[in-house]
């Protein structure tokens, strides 16, 4: 079992770090084991970063093990500084809370809850807030080395630097993610522990918690951070970060974000972010190789991804979409499908029933002024809810809206805006 769950890390790319990889892989072949990961809540939504460590943990269980999900309602409220160029903003308690129950019901769906490696998820807080000041410097500061600590990573880039150092509250996150994980080998026998490469830090000083205050050995494996052959900050697009929650990115937005992954990078992605087989990912290997602008591999992936995280029917809205609007079939479309558009950030306006479509476009900014909006319409360049529009005078009529409500126009081919009438 052991080399079945590394060799599949490996194969993908996964493993970054591991902190004793012969240990690791007796103590997988034993029997089926215990590891976990966690997530803090800085936002009431996970974004698709978190998903390279939620996958493995999907890995796992698939292989027999059983994986724990950590959601750090007490580290949230501390603010994890590794590898940040300044301190976070703190979070009210009921802040905190909120987002926690949110991210705990997001994660549930990657995971099976039933059989006998049936996942669990818990909150650090629930040991966290039950522990005195005295107790915790007495029980936990006195296996740690300061000057250890400050050699960290991610502590040393911040004592660097002569605008931001670190303070207290956020030099204690070590010590806290420490006894997270001491906490869990206590109470499940977990002694694996997995996360971002920005984490060794935190991990293997709970590995050594453990030997120290347990005695037991117990093992730490990072996976790489997600990065972009341009350069570019993964997981942003012009509209801002890609979340998991579907009423931040809506599912078409989501599908889309990955249909636009670049050449260089699909293949990676395709091992971090789905279950396809290593023989699957090889054919099309060999279609990005000789027919790329087929897509297949950005096809497969964005198919792969948005299934796994909002279901075979976002899969299916999205393509609707997607065919709608290169077709300019704008009856295809359904009410909901319209509302995602507005949603994801296609430049949007009110206007009144009976408003003329050459102020409409200068309105939404995309003419700058009605002369040249008229040009664009006697030329044929503008469509109306599908309809090619050659009338200056056109206005917004209910007998050519879709809903009742809705307009979405577009100029030339690839310029589109949502006109929704005023209620």
């Amino acid at each position: 079992m052991s080399a079945g769950a590394l060799a599949e890390l490996d194969w993908r790319n996964l493993i970054s770090q591991v902190s004793d990889r012969t240990g690791l892989e007796a103590y997988l072949a034993q029997k089926p084991q215990t590891l976990y990961c966690g997530f803090d809540p800085t936002a009431d939504s996970l974004h698709i970063g978190s998903l390279v460590p939620l996958l493995a943990l999907r890995r796992f269980q698939q292989m027999g093990h059983r994986p724990i999900v950590l959601v750090g309602g007490a580290t949230g409220l501390i603010g994890d500084p590794s590898f940040r160029r300044d301190e976070r903003v703190l979070q009210s308690n009921d802040v905190v809370r909120g987002w926690v129950e949110k991210i705990r019901n997001q994660v549930a769906p990657f995971l099976s809850f039933d059989g006998e490696n049936a996942a669990l998820v818990v909150d650090n807080f629930e040991w966290t807030s039950k522990l005195d000041v005295i107790s915790f410097l007495r029980d936990i500061g006195k296996h740690f080395s300061v000057n250890s600590m400050i050699q960290r990573d991610s502590v040393r880039s911040r004592l660097s630097r002569d605008d931001q150092g670190i303070s207290f509250t956020e030099f204690s996150y070590m010590l806290l993610q420490s006894m997270d994980f001491l906490e869990l080998a206590r109470r499940f026998d977990c002694r694996l522990q997995i996360g971002g490469s920005d984490q060794w830090g935190n991990i293997v000083s709970g590995v050594d918690l453990i030997r120290r205050v347990l005695g037991r050995s117990s093992f730490g494996l990072t996976l790489p951070l997600v990065v972009k052959s341009d350069g570019s900050k993964f997981g942003k697009t012009a509209s801002g970060t890609v979340w998991l929650d579907a009423n931040k990115t809506s599912p078409y937005s989501f599908y889309q974000f990955w249909l636009n992954t670049a050449d260089a990078d699909v293949l990676q992605y395709l091992r971090f972010f789905t279950f396809l087989a290593e023989t699957e990912i090889e054919e099309l290997n060999v279609s990005v190789r000789d027919n790329p602008q087929l897509r297949h591999a950005q096809q497969a992936l964005a198919r792969a991804v948005t299934t796994i995280v909002h279901g075979a029917s976002a899969v299916d809205q999205a393509e609707r979409i997607s065919l709608a609007l290169f077709s300019g079939a704008i009856e295809e479309l359904d009410e909901s499908d319209v509302e995602q558009l507005a949603m994801d950030g296609m430049p949007t306006i009110e206007a009144v029933l009976g408003r003329g479509l050459l102020n409409c476009m200068v309105d939404a900014g995309v003419v700058r002024s009605t002369t040249e909006a008229r040009g664009l319409v006697l030329s044929g360049s503008v469509f109306v809810n599908g309809r090619q529009i050659k009338d200056v005078h056109e206005t917004l009529g209910l007998e050519t809206s879709i809903y009742g409500k809705y307009f979405l126009i577009r100029k030339g081919k690839k310029t589109w805006f949502l006109v929704i009438l005023e209620k």
